[in-house]
């Protein structure tokens, strides 16, 4: 009862008191002005008064008769009270006296077994809107989220507080420089005496209160400060020393400075010359907090230098050579070790005594360098002695522009005899045409420009003797195939034979080697066909020749030369008919070629547009932000990108740079531009899927269903560039490349199933078929696979590698695929 009639007269106190203590528990009062505190507080007080006096009022102590009435109320027939009560009336009747007596036993009995009344605290009807509650539920969220201690604060507002509060405090910060990547140190919570920090440190110091109140006195920066009392310093690390703060609260630290050390770099291994005469140079490097670059130093060794011929004469003036170090583009720039590959065959200096210095810079600007490394400068080297002999000429003329003379005669001399040392007409009328024109120049003083034409002129002419012309290599491959033959006929050894095929070997990798140089250097198909063939032409691969050639040698080890020698016979006749197919071939194309070729620009030109559109993006929120550095930028200027303004067309600039300047037209267009640009893609996608071939298959219909999606989402892009919304428009272009690879996918499928039906497509086409790439890339020179395309575009390579990855993975589970492709994917997979 005395609970029931405490809660019930002070329950608004209570809950007054719980909110009161809940919000100075949670620390509202430090966020809101002092004067709302107070005002706040006032009104507090006044309620609880209030609530107090009314509680007061109401409540008054249970009394012993209220409590036996209480408990009477809960038991059957009111035992208590009747307990309670005297008889009236038979007090004379012994019969009335004793039927009373039992009345008042069965009451006693009734009140032994009685238990304690449970209080009744429901207040639902004095707090209709439960405001005890919500005041409870306040003072719990404050028990877990606040603190009793930031209660403590309000003190702090009473108007002496103030005052004090007013007086000198100091706040500090060390910010380490950011290339550590160490984090800023808050200086009040540092109570050790000594602190170590990294040299070049930034440390922030702010006095608050009356000014000369608290000093600074310092001895770790270069100027030094003794008993400084501006509101706000800074200073920078840069010795061991003292920091010293007098005054109320103030503080000492004995800092030490953690040193930047300088780089450290090294050659770790031998200078060599690859295969195609580039220089491999490996290195190791090192740096407490990374390096950020390196940089290669070659300088000519002129005392180690042979002093000999055409090397007596003073050398022209050249500047050393420098080349940046790679670097590693993932991973800790801590400790690594990388090569560098540069190719400096065609440098004067090639194959002489150099001296390579590497050095290595760190953030800080601290260089660090390599013990020089004193060799010779690693190039390519001719084994053909009249190209040794013309590149030996061609240095001399690098040397010294006064060796031109000399020079000259040497080739003249040379030359004297061309049927004895040229192998090539060719060759000989390039020498001829070459000497000429260094006579001439002679004449009038040989040029620094001139020099380098000249020079030029005699690199192509060794390159085409060290490696002969196709005619040569055919005739070679002759050869060896006609001398094996003989060996064949005559019971030859086998150590003998073994010679034979290897020579074989090379004759044959030389004659592919030059197919596939002059198929480059002519930009079209190249035939070498011997007179009585049929025309037809036949496409391997170089693994397809080895098997052949390892075929034939296991033949001839085993006896049966006559298999052996009509297998030769056979290689020989497809080696004469072989070609090298670059770019679309000869003939005319087809109706499906064609559609493919179409979709393919437009798939590229989707893709420009998505990377000028994502450059753009990024342009909104980092401005200054460097512009097409990037190597894999395809439609930037402004750095390493290739092919398009910054501002025009994008994405175009691939291949040798066929497409480059479009984007000029365009140059500074905005947003609209791109707009239109997409509209104008659009409408060329539409053009595209009138006559597209396949209809009526289900491969067919798939490619137009692929189409349509792409064109949807090609409208949505357009509306959202119109709307400048490049983060929509981006997706939109994502999903129309996405289409677009699954409607070339399938229309490729559809016209392989056509041209697999006979008298269907052109023989062009059906041999496509046949030696169709699991890629789908076009078949390239010696019969290998190969394409024009980069298959890597873009910025994002890492992402187009995981798409390639998966394409693989998800053709290798294709059963109903040949067996060779599915062998292919296997070796595809195994290897990356």
């Amino acid at each position: 009862m005395l609970s029931e009639r405490v809660l019930r007269s002070f329950w608004p106190l209570i809950s007054i008191l719980l909110t009161v203590c809940a919000l100075l528990m949670l620390g509202l009062h430090d966020l809101v002005p002092v004067e709302l505190v107070w005002g706040s507080g006032a009104v507090a007080i006044t309620g609880a008064l209030v609530a107090l006096v009314w509680g007061a009022r109401r409540f008054h102590w249970p009394s012993r008769a209220e409590a036996l009435a209480r408990l009477d109320e809960v038991l059957p027939g009111r035992p208590i009270q009747a307990l309670l009560d005297e008889q009236a009336i038979g007090e004379r009747d012994a019969a009335s006296v004793a039927l009373w007596r039992a009345h008042q036993e069965r009451m006693a009995a009734r009140v032994s077994g009685a238990a304690p009344v449970q209080p009744d605290l429901r207040l639902s009807a004095r707090d209709p809107y439960a405001l005890r509650y919500a005041a409870l539920l306040l003072f719990c969220v404050a028990l877990l989220f606040g603190s009793v201690w930031r209660a403590g604060s309000i003190t702090e507002m009473t108007p002496g507080a103030a005052n004090a509060a007013q007086g000198p405090t100091w706040e500090g910060w060390v910010e380490p420089p950011r290339y550590t990547g160490l984090p800023t140190l808050y200086l009040n919570d540092i109570s050790e005496p000594e602190l170590d920090i990294p040299e070049g440190s930034r440390i922030v110091l702010r006095f608050y209160g009356e000014v000369g109140a608290l000093r600074l006195t310092e001895t770790v920066s270069d100027s030094g400060v003794e008993a400084a009392s501006d509101p706000e310093q800074a200073l920078v690390v840069t010795r061991d020393g003292t920091l010293t703060i007098d005054g109320n609260g103030g503080r000492t630290w004995v800092v030490g400075v953690v040193a930047d050390t300088a780089p450290q770099i090294a050659v770790a291994g031998v200078a060599e010359a690859q295969a195609a005469g580039q220089m491999s140079l490996p290195f190791t490097a090192s740096d407490d907090y990374g390096v950020v670059s390196g940089m290669a130093e070659i300088a000519l060794d002129l005392a180690s230098v042979d002093r000999r011929h055409g090397l007596t004469t003073a050398p022209d003036q050249r500047k050393a050579v420098s080349a940046d170090l790679p670097m590693p583009i993932t991973g800790d720039r801590d400790i690594f070790t990388e090569d560098l590959i540069e190719d400096f065959s065609q440098h004067p200096w090639a194959n002489l005594p150099v001296t390579i210095t590497l050095t290595a810079r760190d953030a800080a600007n601290q260089v660090g360098a390599a013990e020089p490394l004193q060799t010779n400068l690693p190039a390519r080297r001719f084994f053909q002695p009249l190209a040794a002999a013309v590149i030996e000429q061609r240095r001399d003329l690098l040397w010294a522009r006064s060796n031109g003379p000399r020079v000259a005669q040497i080739l003249r001399a040379v030359s004297h005899r061309p049927e004895d040392v040229f192998r090539s007409q060719t060759a000989y009328l390039r020498l001829r045409v070459t000497l000429r024109r260094l006579e001439t120049f002679n004449e009038y003083g040989l040029k620094p420009k001139q020099q380098e034409e000249i020079a030029q002129a005699l690199w192509d002419l060794a390159i085409i003797l060290e490696e002969g012309t196709l005619t040569d290599a055919l005739e070679r491959l002759r050869r060896a195939q006609e001398r094996l033959s003989e060996a064949m006929k005559n019971g030859a050894s086998d150590q003998e034979i073994a010679e034979l095929m290897q020579e074989l070997r090379e004759a044959t990798d030389d004659y592919l080697r030059q197919l596939q140089r002059q198929a480059q250097q002519d930009g079209e198909n190249s035939d070498e066909r011997q007179p009585g063939q049929d025309g037809e032409t036949m496409q391997m691969t170089q693994d397809d020749l080895q098997r052949m050639m390892d075929r034939i040698q296991e033949l001839m080890e085993q006896g049966r030369m006559a298999e052996a020698q009509q297998a030769l016979q056979e290689l020989q006749e497809m080696m004469e008919n072989m070609r090298v197919t670059q770019g679309q071939g000869q003939g005319q194309q087809s109706e499906g070629q064609q559609a493919m070729e179409g979709l393919a620009e437009t798939l590229r030109n989707q893709q420009g547009l998505s990377d000028q559109a994502f450059r753009d993006l990024q342009e909104q929120f980092n401005p200054n932000a460097n512009r097409g550095e990037s190597q894999q930028n395809q439609g930037r200027s402004g750095g390493a990108g290739r092919g398009q303004s910054h501002e025009g067309e994008g994405g175009q600039g691939q291949g040798d740079g066929q497409r480059q300047g479009e984007g000029e037209e365009q140059g500074g267009a905005g947003q609209g531009s791109l707009a239109d640009r997409q509209q104008a893609l659009r409408d060329e996608l539409r053009r595209q899927q009138q006559g597209l071939p396949g209809a009526g298959t289900p491969e067919g219909d798939a490619a137009r269903d692929a189409l349509d999606r792409a064109g949807r989402a090609m409208d949505g892009a357009e509306e959202a560039l119109r709307q400048n919304d490049m983060a929509d428009a981006i997706d939109r272009q994502s999903e129309a490349m996405e289409a677009l690879r699954e409607g070339m996918r399938a229309l490729g499928e559809a016209l392989a199933q056509q041209q697999q039906q006979p008298g269907q497509g052109t023989q062009e086409g059906d041999m496509r078929a046949q030696n169709r790439d699991p890629l789908g890339r076009n078949p390239g020179s010696q019969g290998s696979i190969g394409t024009d395309e980069q298959l890597l575009q873009g910025e994002d390579v890492y992402r187009r590698a995981r798409e390639l990855l998966d394409e693989i993975r998800r053709r290798s589970g294709e059963g109903e695929r040949p067996q060779i492709e599915l062998d292919y994917l296997r070796r595809l997979l195994d290897r990356f």
